[in-house]
């Protein structure tokens, strides 16, 4: 059953999972359920967000061990806030107008990953392993900024950069919720238009290519929704590195169809799920004695490193 429909088991997990989240415990229904509403948009939102854009960038590099967080939004997230707390202080910074925050984040992640796809990915240069190259150098330099401007803030001020270096999913700004919703309906038009190109794509460059796509075009387009997608879920609850490779790393185990129109739909189920049934578990199970992104970062970087041993075992037989 799992495997013959796997979207309609995660669908119902996951209104189980929501159900759970919104009613555990609740003492007073008028408080409790609008706040459990907004935050459960939110988990869904960045679900939605992180598991599309990287099932989309692993079908762009034909790779399943790589993520967006390789172009480096989550450096320049971290940079972002630690230049505004250097000059705005933390008082400022703390009652800064969350729309504005947030649209600087997403206008500065976006407009640093579209320059990046203008000057790299050219008529004459179509090299995505250059573009991730250049996003990692990036992410470096970012950091390396990061720690300098972390020497020269006030120490005091410091732990509230360290604090925006992490995901948040317990304090989530429900003011960014209505942006953030219309910005993942429209990516998620464009990503369903775009599903049998996708199929296509996963042929390989020539073959789709030579079956009439325009890759270049393809490639522009696909880039920039992922990068539209990573600057809204990280600058909602903040870096999230390896969500995105758990999550398509479950999907490729619960299905081996490759059409883009059942996958793009699995993975953000199973996404939502993961954040909204972890969520409930720690928030309201565990009464927030554990953090759910650093489980999650922990989970995914075993992930990692077993999906890199399994591709090495794959290119040498020689090791079993």
């Amino acid at each position: 059953m799992l495997r013959a429909r796997p979207e309609w088991v995660c669908l119902l997990l996951l209104v189980v999972s929501s159900l759970v989240f919104l009613t555990w415990g609740v003492q007073s229904w008028e408080f409790a359920l609008p706040l459990r509403s907004q935050k459960l948009i939110a988990l869904c939102v960045v679900g939605f967000a992180i598991g599309t854009s990287t099932l989309l960038f692993q079908t762009l590099t034909h790779n399943p061990i790589l993520t967006p967080a390789l172009l480096g939004f989550d450096a320049l997230y971290v940079l972002i806030n630690s230049v505004l707390v250097l000059f705005l202080g933390v008082v400022h910074f703390s009652t800064m107008n969350p729309l504005v925050k947030f649209g600087i984040e997403v206008g500065l992640m976006l407009g640093m990953s579209l320059l990046m796809f203008r000057f790299l990915f050219t008529k004459d240069r179509q090299d995505l392993t250059r573009l991730i190259l250049v996003g990692v150098v990036f992410g470096v330099l970012f950091r390396s900024l990061s720690s300098l401007v972390a020497r020269l803030i006030n120490p005091d001020d410091f732990i509230t950069v360290q604090a925006a270096s992490y995901a948040q999913f317990n304090t989530i700004n429900t003011q960014l919720l209505t942006v953030s919703v219309i910005v993942c309906v429209l990516a998620g038009v464009m990503m369903w238009r775009l599903r049998h190109q996708c199929d296509v794509l996963l042929l390989g460059k020539s073959c789709a290519i030579n079956l009439g796509i325009d890759y270049r075009k393809l490639s522009l387009a696909l880039l920039s929704i992922i990068a539209l997608l990573v600057a809204v879920s990280t600058a909602l609850v903040g870096p999230v590195t390896f969500l995105g490779l758990l999550v398509c790393a479950i999907t490729n185990q619960l299905t081996r169809s490759m059409h883009h129109a059942k996958r793009l739909v699995l993975v953000a189920l199973v996404s939502m799920l993961v954040l909204v049934l972890g969520q409930a578990l720690f928030e309201h199970g565990l009464k927030m004695a554990g953090v759910l992104s650093v489980v999650i970062e922990l989970v995914g970087g075993v992930v990692f490193l077993l999906l890199i041993f399994k591709e090495y075992r794959l290119k040498d037989g020689r090791v079993l």
